[in-house]
């Protein structure tokens, strides 16, 4: 019983003993980078949607991408021109915004903000991961001799907590990649603002001699929205995750190998993923909104309160959802890959170290 409750990460596992924090934050920073590159182009699929819902604009470049026998073509009543459809300039789903985005961008911007995706993903969840290891860990000893009652809420609080202070610590990078992938690039031969020029871009226009300070909150701007997505996506992920992984370890008995592990944490991840998805994707719908927006004093007053209740009287609860698709589409298999490659590394190292140690 001891080799399956290494797996399946318990309170009284070996890694829980011997791995330290960097091991943890390595192995949680690979399984970042892996993710970001699989599913960047979902990520950017649910970002252009929401943003088409919150009023953005998206010029359809006709004349490189449509041609007179196209759909996207329809003829004016004197069928004297051809002029764009306005489904040319709109997207009206995940695999529509994928095929107009490799048609009048290139197939490289399926990949905008992976920059930025990977200046966040790998240190949000270096300190996202380890820490909630940490936390759940101390709080199941806590509460296991205090609480019994308590312990199976701990995956809840300790998923909360961890992911609030990845979230605060990592903002910046997280409003670039949003606004990154937001908007269209269509300069010819001119390379697409990065990270910094994108938070310079913020910036600027609201630095002043006398407002220094009020300026740098403008890259804090949707910090509410994201902590009240985030949170509760990361209360939702782990209360299933973490009972649905142990189960089906147990299931599968004494004998777990790595490919035990991988199999159990991406199942688990996938399901806890997808519905924590689901169930958070109006808030991310409210995050996005008010990153993307343009009026500094707007976005610092408003409210993730108010922000959902003006999403819902402009679009019902189709704008709630707006991007649904690829949001849980995104999140099931990002969250597998993380939390089961995190797992393995962490597998991996353990047995390493007890190697030297014999």
């Amino acid at each position: 019983m001891k080799k399956k409750t290494e797996m399946g990460s318990s309170s009284s596992n070996v890694s829980d003993v011997n791995l330290s924090y960097k091991g943890r934050a390595i192995s949680a920073a690979g399984a970042a980078f892996i993710s970001a590159i699989i599913v960047n182009p979902l990520d950017v699929a649910k970002t252009r949607l929401q943003a088409q819902a919150a009023g953005v604009a998206y010029n359809g470049v006709c004349l490189a991408g449509c041609s007179v026998t196209s759909t996207d073509y329809m003829p004016t009543p004197l069928r004297t021109a051809s002029t764009c459809s306005p489904d040319c300039s709109r997207y009206t789903g995940t695999f529509d915004v994928l095929y107009k985005v490799v048609r009048q961008e290139g197939f490289s911007r399926l990949w905008r903000g992976t920059n930025a995706s990977l200046t966040l993903a790998i240190p949000s969840v270096g300190i996202y991961m380890p820490l909630y290891d940490i936390f759940r860990n101390h709080l199941e000893e806590l509460t296991s001799s205090n609480a019994p009652l308590m312990t199976p809420y701990v995956p809840l609080v300790a998923g909360s907590v961890a992911r609030s202070i990845a979230c605060v610590t990592c903002y910046p990078v997280e409003l670039a990649r949003t606004r990154m992938q937001a908007f269209q690039h269509h300069e010819a031969g001119v390379k697409p603002p990065g990270v910094l020029k994108t938070l310079i871009s913020v910036i600027t226009p609201h630095k002043s001699a006398s407002n220094q300070v009020q300026s740098y909150r403008v890259l804090w701007t949707g910090l509410g929205a994201q902590l009240a997505r985030d949170v509760p996506f990361s209360a939702v992920c782990w209360s299933t995750l973490e009972p649905l992984r142990r189960k089906i370890l147990s299931s599968i008995g004494d004998d777990v190998g790595a490919s035990g592990v991988i199999g159990a944490n991406f199942t688990a991840g996938f399901v806890a993923g997808s519905l924590a998805a689901a169930s958070t994707c109006p808030l991310d719908v409210a995050r996005t909104r008010r990153q993307i927006e343009k009026n500094i004093t707007r976005a610092l007053k408003m409210t993730a309160w108010q922000t959902l209740v003006e999403i819902y009287r402009d679009g019902g609860i189709r704008g709630l959802f707006a991007g649904a698709g690829p949001r849980v589409a995104r999140a099931g298999p990002s969250v597998g890959i993380v939390v089961s490659f995190y797992e393995v590394v962490k597998y991996t190292l353990i047995y390493l170290r007890k190697d030297e140690l014999q």
